[in-house]
């Protein structure tokens, strides 16, 4: 496998889980290309960061990047059976994490990264402040049980998705006193050698 990676971006999602996997893989680092020159303009096969080429299949998106891997490579660790109800708990995280959890988290960054306009927006800026506080008190709720992972005490991919979007909430400032549950998952996860590994290359 090869993956097309920069630091700190999304991809960071795949090496921690071929990381955490112990999977052979070829790394090719870039510069992320800002997105306001335009959609799919990094310098990958996709034009996309992270993609995955495995053997003759090129994949974007972390997300679905993450589940090719584990139901191709992973030899049925990091995420539970088939039809299971665990298998339910996994899709639905794999899937928040992206989609709901890091949109106002993205939007933010568009706008104090990349634009620079953030001033220029107020009531935008108020609103993605708010959705991803909306979705950070659904992870404080849910580890409000004292579950160390998301689906309980079994970590899986779907924490490499979500440990980098709470991680990237931390780092932006975004966590609220109130999320003390997501602070305490986001110190676990930063702990663990894979995720370091994710973050150094």
């Amino acid at each position: 496998m090869k993956l097309f990676h920069s630091p700190f971006s999304r991809s960071v999602r795949i090496v921690w889980l071929l990381e955490e996997l112990g999977l052979p893989y070829d790394l090719e680092t870039l510069e992320l290309r800002s997105p306001a020159e335009g959609p799919f303009v990094q310098a990958t096969p996709s034009g996309k960061i992270p993609t995955l080429e495995d053997e003759g299949i090129v994949l974007f998106e972390s997300g679905a990047i993450a589940e090719w891997i584990v139901e191709r490579h992973g030899g049925g660790r990091l995420a539970p059976a088939v039809g299971t109800a665990d298998r339910a708990a996994f899709l639905q995280w794999m899937h928040f994490a992206e989609s709901t959890a890091f949109s106002g988290i993205g939007c933010i960054a568009w706008h104090t990264r990349f634009r620079n306009d953030a001033e220029s927006v107020p009531t935008a800026m108020a609103d993605y402040r708010a959705w991803v506080t909306g979705a950070l008190d659904v992870l404080e709720k849910t580890f409000a049980d004292g579950r160390p992972f998301l689906l309980g005490e079994a970590f899986s991919a779907a924490d490499c998705m979500m440990g980098y979007t709470v991680s990237v909430a931390s780092w932006m400032s975004l966590l609220g006193p109130q999320h003390t549950q997501v602070a305490a998952y986001a110190a676990r996860l930063a702990e663990r050698p894979a995720f370091k590994k994710a973050l150094s290359v």
